[in-house]
């Protein structure tokens, strides 16, 4: 698919480089807005902005600001789509998407393999309002097409599913998607500028910002980039799920998460270079470790075809001792030598990392966290930009013998 903001195969962090926007004093940084509301010098336009946006003009920042509209821009950018809305977090995007497409009585079809806060959204809360969701693998694209029905609305998966790592052919999921007049929306959470699923026929792109985008780990943030159609929808004053459910994104917080983005590329490069290092070694020293950048990476053939190969392969890798004990007593050694810190979240400068059967994926039973191979010696990592990794594999290596997990 041609992107409509530059020419094909163009790196989309080209565009977002090159989108300067100046204080309102000539400063190299866009103003910060600092108001809740907005004057009209004209009563039509102030009439006319309850029926649709006028341009140039803002209401209430429960909706947007000039400051998280720079941002909202430069993140469609980013995914090369016509438009951006930023919001409070990751699951308002993904909440008011939903709401956005699906109403009562009709289904989701949705990866099994999703963010443990993404799969009880799904399975207990949109239930009480009527919506239903089917789980199945998504890297079986005939498993998808057999739980379609004509209430489908919504093929809901992520490009790097959290924490497996799967990658789903995301084209093949657009082409089912389309072909019974579904949406295929995409969290690009763990995977922006690897992935840019607007090229495999993605409807929607979905980001927690407080993750790889931002990269600071202090704020919560998250945005929806989509057409412009699908914007205006979600924010409409009389129906509009942004606007009525009021997710706001404070414009300060725009305004610092607009200048981590231009960082975003060295960063990401970084973080793949060091977690290619280490799931190397890992996997030398006879550990399991999961990584896309590994041989042996269950997916490489789909990656192949959808990464950007100037990324690299991404900062998330998993590791898997088999015991809980095991895994447990490694994280606290780990933390201890600072190797990195026992933390959930992912894309912060330091390494974090989570068991996540009892964290992040606990909301997921343990019955179906068990059939995807989510046990409970499985560790997360999302690693950090480390600048002697010499020293870090030292530390790392010390760990695992301490705990037994390879031999001293």
């Amino acid at each position: 698919m041609r992107s409509p903001n530059g020419p094909e195969g163009s790196p989309p962090a080209s565009q977002v480089e090159d989108y300067l926007v100046f204080g309102e004093f000539g400063e190299v940084n866009p103003s910060i807005s600092d108001g809740s509301t907005f004057t009209f010098l004209d009563p039509e336009k102030l009439k006319a902005i309850f029926h649709g946006p006028v341009p140039g003009c803002h209401l209430y920042s429960r909706l947007d600001s000039p400051s998280t509209q720079v941002l909202a821009h430069a993140l469609a950018l980013l995914e090369e789509m016509p438009a951006g809305h930023v919001t409070a977090s990751g699951m308002a995007a993904i909440a008011c998407t939903l709401f956005n497409f699906c109403t009562q009585g009709t289904e989701i079809v949705s990866d099994r393999l999703v963010y443990g806060g993404t799969y009880a959204l799904l399975k207990n809360f949109l239930p009480r309002l009527g919506i239903r969701t089917r789980f199945v693998d998504f890297t079986d694209p005939d498993q998808v097409r057999k739980v379609l029905t004509p209430k489908t609305r919504v093929l809901y998966c992520e490009s790097l599913s959290n924490p497996l790592l799967r990658a789903p052919d995301l084209s093949q999921m657009a082409e089912i998607a389309h072909g019974i007049g579904a949406r295929l929306v995409v969290d690009n959470t763990f995977a922006p500028l690897l992935f840019t699923p607007r090229r495999q026929g993605a409807d929607v792109v979905i980001h927690s910002l407080t993750k790889f985008i931002n990269g600071m780990s202090d704020c919560v943030a998250g945005v929806i980039t989509a057409d412009e159609s699908v914007i205006r929808e979600l924010s409409d004053a009389s129906s509009g799920a942004s606007m009525l459910l009021g997710p706001a994104l404070d414009s300060t917080r725009a305004a610092s998460i607009f200048k981590n983005l231009h960082t975003l590329p060295v960063r990401l490069l970084q973080h793949g270079k060091n977690a290619q290092a280490l799931a190397d070694r890992l996997a030398e020293a006879g550990i399991r470790v999961s990584y896309p950048g590994r041989p042996d990476y269950p997916d490489r053939a789909v990656w192949q075809r959808q990464a950007d190969p100037r990324m690299g392969h991404g900062g998330m890798m998993t590791i898997d001792l088999g015991e809980e004990s095991r895994a447990q007593a490694l994280m606290l050694a780990l933390q201890a030598k600072r190797v990195g810190l026992l933390a959930v979240s992912l894309g912060y400068y330091r390494t974090l990392f989570s068991p996540p059967g009892s964290s992040t994926s606990s909301e997921i039973p343990e019955a179906d966290r068990a059939a995807t191979g989510l046990g409970p010696g499985l560790i997360r990592f999302s690693v950090g930009l480390d600048f002697d990794l010499e020293r870090t594999w030292g530390r790392f290596a010390a760990c695992l013998r301490t705990v037994g997990a390879i031999a001293s």
